[in-house]
């Protein structure tokens, strides 16, 4: 456990020097969350079921940046490990090859949780943001999104050959869903055909779990999501142990 800490300490400076994965994980969410804040403002409105834009958008931007992190954040780092040797480093030291991927997961599990925190207290504090769920769950539900993604980041991190590939792939999977999923631009303004589309694409269980939970809905109206986000999380797990490559 000592060295999975120091590990972690180590990881999180890196990942706090590195300004392209602060920005897009602390910074991005909030120049969205104002952009669109100011353009729609939180106004109760019947097309969202009477909660405003910025109360719907919270729990969808926080989305947003698990999936970012899992698919640029995670599957990049690790891939550029690799490439630079750093893992065949790592794996002769003492320290147990489970602790690593420990190491990243918290890390980035609490840069996420820290990001989602930060688009909670700006979204209360300028635009009144109302919440109606429970805290439990919502926690619970964002536990789950994360550990589901980071499963699918390490599936990529250790399929791609190099940390080039790593990256373009994991754009091509990232920037569809950032704009079919709900998490930008809301499902209820999506067309028909557009919403069965969006049904196929992770993220938008994401959305879908967090948005609901955030509401007020119970996890009965979300098994859908809740099995398909757990089915993620199982099959990254399994895929990600055959195909991770240490160099």
């Amino acid at each position: 456990m000592r060295g999975i800490g120091r590990l972690s300490v180590v990881e999180m400076k890196l990942f706090l020097r590195e300004p392209f994965l602060g920005f897009f994980t602390l910074i991005f969410p909030l120049l969205m969350l104002f952009s669109f804040g100011t353009a729609f403002g939180n106004k109760p409105k019947d097309y969202f079921g009477g909660h405003g834009m910025v109360d719907i958008s919270v729990p969808a931007y926080a989305a947003i940046v698990i999936a970012m992190t899992a698919f640029l954040s995670l599957a990049i780092g690790l891939a550029t490990y690799r490439e630079r040797g750093v893992l065949r480093r790592l794996q002769l030291t003492p320290l147990r090859p489970y602790a690593v991927f420990v190491s990243q997961v918290c890390v980035l599990f609490l840069m996420t949780a820290v990001s989602m925190l930060l688009l909670i207290g700006a979204a209360k504090l300028v635009y009144g943001m109302r919440f109606q769920g429970d805290v439990i769950s919502v926690l619970a539900a964002f536990a789950l999104s994360c550990f589901s993604f980071f499963a699918l980041g390490f599936v990529l991190a250790g399929l791609a050959p190099s940390a080039r590939t790593a990256q373009i792939i994991g754009m091509v999977v990232f920037y569809p869903m950032l704009f079919l999923s709900g998490a930008t631009i809301p499902l209820e303004s999506m067309t028909e055909t557009l919403k069965h589309y969006a049904k196929v694409l992770p993220l938008t269980h994401v959305v879908t779990l967090l948005r609901g939970l955030w509401v007020g809905e119970s996890w009965g109206q979300h098994l859908t999501e809740v099995i398909v986000l757990a089915a993620l999380l199982v099959v990254g797990i399994v895929v990600s142990a055959k195909t991770f490559r240490w160099e």
